[in-house]
């Protein structure tokens, strides 16, 4: 699976190692005591509706990028420290990358998960 990101037109890879956290343990979870992450990976959280989705990053011990999405569109992105970074906002998906791997992504664009 690649996490793409689409603008003006271009589109480019945001991630090639992709996981996606589909039971209830697992978005609970969330990247919790992983000791490293490497940089082309994304954890790819995807409900059934939107609403309010929050992350935490108490037992993460990097810095992530989140990206909150809407039908594929980005409503908010956001850098959260290790250990104390707290964020929430409206999504049907949720993204997490480690920090700098959303770079370049902005409010408005589409990311897409292709198999």
């Amino acid at each position: 699976m690649n996490l793409r990101h689409e603008r003006d037109g271009e589109t480019r890879t945001l991630a090639s190692n992709v996981e996606t956290a589909d039971s209830l343990l697992a978005q609970m979870r969330g990247l919790m005591f992983r000791r490293t992450i490497p940089e082309d990976f994304a954890l790819v959280f995807r409900f059934d509706s939107v609403d309010t989705r929050d992350v935490h990053m108490l037992f993460v011990v990097a810095p992530l990028d989140v990206l909150w999405l809407v039908n594929g569109e980005v409503v908010r992105r956001e850098r959260l420290k290790p250990w104390t970074g707290v964020a929430a906002a409206e999504a049907d998906t949720l993204v997490e990358l480690p920090a700098g791997g959303a770079d370049g992504v902005a409010v408005g664009d589409a990311v897409r998960l292709e198999q």
